[in-house]
């Protein structure tokens, strides 16, 4: 597991991300919660230069300028992984991801918009990054974000 953390650590630097502290929640609810072998993360925002990313797409924002949001959310759900694990290494397989775009509605890019982070999750994990995936246009999101996501990972035992 030592070897496996290292290794996943210098690929993120390999990659250039840094991940950041966590965001705490802007509501009722945890950022993650452990149960039956799998961690549920719920929705990250995305952050650059510590202010959220916002707008609509398809109106004020492109659909690259989204996408790169989107990736921004990943590395937001791996920074809220390793907080809840303590590194990434116990995850086994990421399952499920659920990525909400901010959308003009006659905007139906999104899934290149979320290909940002699914993208992210294969750099990072390989073929265990692979997953099962939604892309949905939304109205709004919460403090104006141009992209949110959430996530479903398998867990390998502690």
């Amino acid at each position: 597991a030592d070897s496996r953390q290292a290794g996943l650590a210098r690929l993120l630097v390999a990659l250039g991300i840094t991940l950041p502290r966590p965001a705490a929640p802007v509501a009722a609810y945890v950022p993650t919660v452990e149960t039956g072998g799998l961690l549920h993360v719920s929705g990250q925002l995305p952050f650059q230069d510590g202010q959220v990313m916002t707008g609509r797409v398809g109106d004020e924002r492109t659909p690259d300028y989204a996408q790169n949001a989107a990736r921004q959310c990943g590395i937001m759900l791996l920074a809220q992984i390793r907080q809840a694990l303590g590194s990434l290494d116990r995850v086994e397989r990421v399952v499920k991801l659920n990525v909400f775009v901010n959308s003009d509605p006659k905007f139906t890019g999104q899934p290149q918009v979320a290909n940002g982070v699914s993208e992210l999750m294969i750099e990072v994990f390989g073929e265990a990054g692979r997953h099962a995936r939604a892309a949905v246009g939304v109205a709004a999101l919460p403090l104006g974000a141009v992209v949110e996501a959430d996530a479903i990972v398998a867990l390998r035992p502690a």
